[in-house]
């Protein structure tokens, strides 16, 4: 019995200890978990981007006060319209690029297909009139009419749109695009923006669009304009520029500087741009001469084409216009020549809007707003393909020009 007892204590007291002995949890200090602020930026650019501003309601605390902050900061605001042009810009480099690349497949379909056309044409031309009678003449003649006139038809179309002019405006397009691209970006990395940079962008972007348009029917540029006139893809400058106090400023344009930018300009006018005028004019006339011959010589092989059986004159009128027409739209559409067109239209337009720039820059009143002397000093030169030194040595050349009446036979670009 006292065994018992003994053995029921043991067990009691084993129990107890058990129950005792249960696993105590400490207790976890409180953790504050805040949104940070990139992130509200996110989902708000989101909604911008999106096109619904208001879609994703977004409250905003001041964590030091706790109260809710009605309105953000201005610089908030523009990087994210910042960020939205940037996201547009990008979508425009895409847009222009395939484009491209589709009319220079027009180019390189329609010239095969039209040569093809027109030289078959002669062949069925000179084997109809090689003694064939009846109804295999017939035959022969219709249908070497028949394609003289469907390449005709095509030829005025081609050289209405000129497809090697217009992938070559769609590659110009996609440079600047990118050009404003990278532009933004450096922006938005070097400092915050503000609503000057966002509309500063947004001009540029329209002004890119109104330069260059995607659609053919309605805002195509004109091909065959009756003046010769440089491509203009940047917004005018807003107001008359204010002449600067020749004396050292701020910014670091001194008047030595201004002096040499001054005569780098005159450089440029009378050299480059006059230059790119000149040949640009000469290859607006060739193309011009090539437009209009082309189809008529095929309007004359399909007239001639038409009258074989009549004569030997009919034949070779056909054969002989149909092989002249297939060598002036090889050379004109295989040749590109409206592609070197445009590529005069942009080149002086390069360097009109690098007259511009200048003359805004030097002109500039407010040194705030002006670039720094020795950084301008620098993005002349690089733009123009020179050192700083061969830029100097450019103006020092142009000036003396002027004292003794010589003429300066140097361009300023040597880039192009």
């Amino acid at each position: 019995m006292a065994s018992l007892q003994a053995s029921s204590f043991l067990v009691s007291c084993t129990c107890s200890t058990r129950i005792n002995a249960a696993i105590s949890v400490p207790k976890l200090p409180g953790i504050r978990i805040s949104v940070p602020r990139n992130a509200l930026n996110v989902v708000e650019e989101h909604n911008l981007r999106d096109g619904f501003t208001s879609a994703i309601p977004i409250e905003k605390i001041n964590t030091a006060t706790n109260t809710r902050i009605d309105q953000e900061p201005a610089t908030t605001r523009a990087t994210v319209k910042l960020f939205a042009i940037l996201e547009a810009v990008a979508d425009r480099v895409e847009m222009h690029k395939n484009i491209g690349e589709q009319r220079d497949n027009w180019n390189k379909l329609l010239l095969n297909s039209i040569n093809m056309i027109t030289l078959t044409a002669a062949t069925m031309a000179g084997i109809a009139s090689a003694g064939t009678v009846g109804a295999p003449l017939l035959a022969l003649k219709l249908s070497s009419t028949l394609l003289f006139s469907a390449a005709t038809g095509m030829l005025l179309i081609m050289n209405k749109i000129q497809p090697s002019q217009l992938a070559e405006e769609q590659r110009n397009a996609t440079r600047l695009f990118k050009q404003l691209y990278s532009h933004i970006r450096t922006t938005l990395a070097l400092r915050d923006p503000t609503a000057l940079d966002v509309k500063d962008a947004m001009e540029k972007t329209l002004a890119l669009d109104k330069a260059y348009p995607l659609p053919l029917l309605g805002k195509m540029i004109e091909k065959f304009p009756e003046k010769f006139e440089p491509a203009v893809w940047w917004p005018k400058t807003q107001g008359s520029p204010r002449k600067q106090h020749k004396t050292q400023g701020r910014n670091g344009c001194s008047g030595d500087l201004e002096e040499e930018m001054r005569q780098v300009i005159e450089v440029i006018k009378r050299k480059d741009s006059e230059d790119y005028m000149r040949l640009g004019n000469l290859a607006l006339k060739v193309n011009k001469i090539l437009a209009i011959s082309g189809p008529l010589l095929t309007g004359i092989a399909a007239a001639g084409s038409a009258f074989v059986g009549h004569g030997s004159w009919a034949a070779i009128v056909a054969v002989t216009a149909g092989a002249l027409a297939s060598t002036v739209n090889t050379f004109e559409h295989g040749g590109q020549i409206g592609m070197v067109v445009e590529m005069y239209r942009n080149c002086a337009g390069f360097f009109t809007l690098m007259e511009e720039s200048i003359e805004t820059s030097i002109q500039q009143r407010d040194f705030e707003k002006s670039e720094d002397g020795e950084m301008f000093e620098m993005n002349v030169a690089l733009k123009l393909g020179r050192s700083l030194s061969q830029l100097r040595d450019l103006a020092r050349k142009s000036s003396s020009s002027h004292v003794d009446g010589s003429t300066i036979d140097e361009f300023a670009s040597k880039l192009f």
